[in-house]
Formats: C-alpha cells, structure tokens, sequence
C-alpha cells in the first residue's frame, strides 16, 4: 500500500513471516532437522516448501498442496515483490563482496568481514545446540522449549537470524503436540516479560521468565480470539433482513481472515465488482487503516 521502499525493519518482518509459514506448512518437528535449519538458514538454497527426499520428517510434505494454498494467498503477489527485491538484493552484495583475503567462506561464498565477526563459528554453536535439543528427549515439552531458547539466546548461534530461535521454541512445542495447531507467538509473551528477568544473569530465572512468556503468549492469543468472535457478531447483525444470495457474508469471513483487505482483494475473493467491494465495506463498518483516498486497506481493530 506504501509508495515508499520498505524499511529494514520491514524487511525482518518479512522475514520472520516467511520463515513462520514455511514452519507451519512442513511436518511437525522439520525445522530443527539438519535439512530443516539449513533451508531456514538460507544455505540449501530452497525456500519453497520441502519436496520427499529432503529428509524422513518431511518426506510426505505435498508441494502442490502449499502450492495451491499460496496461489489463493490474495497478498502472494506482494510477498512476490518482496523476495524479488531481496534477491536482488543479495546478488549484488555478493558481486561487492570481491572476496577478500580475510573473508569467511559459507558455502562457497565470501562474507564481508565488516559485516560478519571471522571468529564466529556457525556451524559449531548450532551443533552444540542441536546437542543441547537431543538432549531434552522425554522432557516436557514447555520445559524443553525453555531449555532451547535459553540456550539460543546464550550461545546466539547465527549472527543475522537471531531472532530465529523463539520460531525453533514454537516449532518444539508444535512437534510435542503441546500446540498442535498452529505456531505459538512467543515473542508476544515476551514483550510483557521484564528485560531483567529475560536477560537475568540466574538461568533459572530465565527460564521461568520464558515459561510465563508462554502463560503471557496463550492469554494474548484468547484475548485476540475474543476480539475477533465479539467483532464478528457485530458485523453479523448487519446481515439481518439480507436476501440469502448476498456477498456479504463472504466479505466478512474475508475480514476475520485476513489483517488487511483492500477493494481489489475483496472483489477477487467475492467474485463482484470494486465498486460493489466498497459497498459491502461501507455496510460493514470496519476501520480504513491506511488513511488514503486511493489504495485504501480495512481491517478489524
């Protein structure tokens, strides 16, 4: 919806979304498999969703079922940008990279020593935290998704994806079937967590600030469910004295889907007209979240 270039702030969150679905689309347990870091690390060069013989924990995984499941995606066209720009992106930094004498080889290519600390072993650290990950085998599951994150955040075993290890945590938990439905957003429990118990020098400390990070993550996602159950009985008391061949039923289970909808979004989804979009939004009374006169987007808030 912006005119202008996407912020890096931005980027990471895009990131972090992808990184979320590709999760989410593989089998339970994928992503802390061999296969599963290197395609989330960005070194198999793989960012679709796995195919059979990758690995045992995904060798059933559909690619015409994600595929399909990405092709209805009515922001698939946006994201497609994003990763555009990102690969170009990367191929031009790795035509500046000119390969200097003290650069670290990845997987054939030369990292910046500006950028990346020569000293850091990737490999190392995220095999001692695999080590660390085998060896919470028949721990509870909240316990071990504790033990895993504490340990990322010790030894920081990536220096540009730090922020993969909650994702790693939410993926223990959904491959222990203690979440078995989607990927628990640990991040939001953390934010009501003090930074001095999360970065207390006690790990006990820290590890019971993780698991009421967990508590904190569940009641905001109840709360959030709430929300959207309270605002769809709201918008369902417009369908009142509605003939039954109305559209607008469809639009609001569009709304309570999505983030954000736009005019052309809604149009696709329903079938109808963008003037006939703009209609059934005005009858719905949700919020223009964008403050535009053209372009404009509508969410539930």
């Amino acid at each position: 919806m912006d005119v202008r270039a996407p912020t890096h702030e931005l980027v990471i969150a895009h990131s972090i979304l992808r990184t979320r679905r590709r999760i989410a689309a593989a089998e339970p347990g994928w992503a802390l498999s061999d296969v599963g870091l290197a395609t989330l690390r960005g070194q198999s060069g793989d960012v679709h969703p796995a195919v059979p013989g990758e690995g045992n924990l995904h060798a059933q995984h559909d690619d015409d079922d994600v595929d399909d499941h990405e092709a209805v995606d009515p922001l698939s066209d946006e994201f497609a940008e994003f990763d555009a720009v990102l690969a170009r992106s990367e191929r031009v930094l790795t035509q500046h990279a000119a390969a200097p004498p003290t650069a670290v080889s990845v997987k054939g290519k030369e990292r910046d020593p500006l950028v990346y600390d020569q000293d850091w072993d990737e490999a190392e650290r995220l095999a001692r935290w695999q080590e660390l990950v085998s060896d919470t085998a028949g721990v509870p599951p909240s316990l071990a998704a504790a033990l895993a994150w504490e340990e990322w955040e010790t030894l920081e075993p990536l220096q540009r994806q730090h922020w993969l290890g909650a994702q790693l945590a939410a993926s223990i938990l959904r491959s222990e079937r203690k979440v078995g439905t989607h990927l628990l957003g640990i991040n939001a429990g953390l934010k009501s967590i003090s930074r001095e118990r999360r970065r207390s020098p006690v790990r006990t400390t820290r590890l019971t600030a993780f698991l009421d990070a967990l508590s904190s993550a569940a009641e905001a996602g109840m709360k959030e469910l709430d929300r959207l159950v309270q605002a769809k009985d709201l918008m369902e008391r417009r369908l009142r004295n509605r003939r039954s061949s109305s559209s607008l039923p469809s639009v609001i289970e569009l709304v309570l889907s999505r983030p954000l909808v736009s005019a052309a979004m809604i149009a696709k989804e329903v079938k109808i007209s963008p003037r006939g979009a703009l209609n059934l939004i005005s009858e719905l009374g949700v919020r223009e979240m964008t403050g535009r006169g053209r372009y404009r987007a509508w969410g539930i808030t």
